[in-house]
């Protein structure tokens, strides 16, 4: 099912109508939707308030903590949707992966995936397993009304590399060997990180999720024949395994210029765009029948009222021609960000492109 569709058996929702999803399944918009990935995070005091002293997973596990840092960029900048807030380790750590996310580094596992033996961490995930997920969503959709809340998670690749580097990494040489060199461990790797990555959407989507966002953050590490080769068969995997729920599906990665098509092929509805490719290029390169996502380079913030304004614009008209357009930054908001920044930003897109 597409996102232009309803689900199957269910009457519109609240949120049916919103200009975001509007946007993601291409139909005439009031305004340009905006919402920011990692609105809800450092360049918050109130979010830095609240979090004092609760380390990040188990922030991401306590719903009433979950809902209020959802909600506070909604409340303070005006923005069209919401996003869960939470982390793509989540549902690893869920099915019991010994890891923990360390101030300044990231994610850190204990015992890395080298062997086709380790694969043994990696059981299935069921709802049980991360009830909290489902009713912190409860408790936000209640409170967003008509406001949308965008479900996510991290795409296949990304956790893989994360597991077999055991964190970080700025080459990927652990997980690129396993690729190019046990390549049917590799393949087993991500098949079975989609499976669990699909179950964690559908709990998502199932709690109330109006769309969801796929993360493959590290994907912009890969050529584009070794990402339809070893990539795209477990994204798209995910992608169907959420289609018939009719929600819009959103793909994004970092420095994935030369991925776009591929990244669009694997069952997006909408393709995210980082700061580095124009959006009528992105379009060309994506092909019709997608909406976009993007792509204000997240330091621009740092410039001005006047900068801000100006490199504003330059992203609306590259997105003049698009079939759907939903205003973001081209990567997450970066801690030190003015929050005041962020909603003027929301207001002028709302302004300028008022219909």
């Amino acid at each position: 099912m597409s996102a232009n569709e309803s689900p199957a058996g269910h009457q519109p929702t609240a949120t049916y109508d919103s200009a975001f999803l509007k946007a993601c399944r291409r139909e005439p918009v009031p305004h340009t939707p905006v919402w920011f990935m990692r609105q809800a995070g450092r360049s918050l005091p109130e979010y830095r308030k609240v979090r004092e002293g609760i380390p990040m997973l188990q922030s991401c596990m306590l719903p009433e903590l979950v809902t209020e840092i959802t909600l506070q960029p909604v409340r303070r900048h005006g923005v069209d949707a919401a996003i869960y807030f939470s982390d793509i380790v989540v549902p690893l750590k869920a099915i019991g992966v010994d890891l923990d996310i360390k101030p300044g580094v990231g994610p850190v596992v204990e015992r890395p995936i080298r062997t086709r033996a380790d694969l043994a961490q990696l059981r299935d995930l069921t709802p049980e397993d991360v009830s909290y997920v489902t009713e912190a969503i409860g408790l936000l959709t209640a409170e967003l009304g008509a406001t949308p809340l965008i479900g996510f998670a991290g795409a296949p690749f990304t956790l893989a590399s994360y597991l077999v580097e055991g964190g970080p990494s700025r080459t990927y040489e652990n997980a690129k060997a396993m690729m190019y060199g046990d390549p049917r461990l590799w393949a087993d790797l991500l098949d079975r990180l989609a499976e669990i990555t699909a179950a964690f959407l559908k709990v998502q989507i199932e709690a109330g999720a109006s769309a969801v966002q796929l993360f493959d953050s590290w994907a912009g590490a890969l050529a584009p024949a070794d990402y339809r080769r070893s990539v795209l068969p477990a994204s798209a995997k995910v992608f169907e395994a959420v289609a018939g729920y009719g929600v819009p599906r959103i793909h994004f990665g970092v420095g994935t210029g030369e991925l776009l098509a591929l990244m669009g092929e694997a069952g997006a509805d909408v393709v995210g765009v980082d700061w580095r490719v124009p959006l009528d290029e992105a379009a060309r390169r994506v092909g019709p029948g997608k909406a976009l996502q993007g792509n204000l380079d997240p330091t621009v913030l740092f410039a001005g009222t006047e900068a801000v304004e100006a490199k504003t614009r330059e992203v609306l008209e590259s997105a003049a021609g698009l079939e759907g357009h939903v205003f973001n930054l081209g990567h997450g908001v970066m801690p030190s960000t003015d929050p005041d920044a962020l909603t003027r930003l929301v207001d002028y897109v709302h302004t300028r492109t008022a219909r």
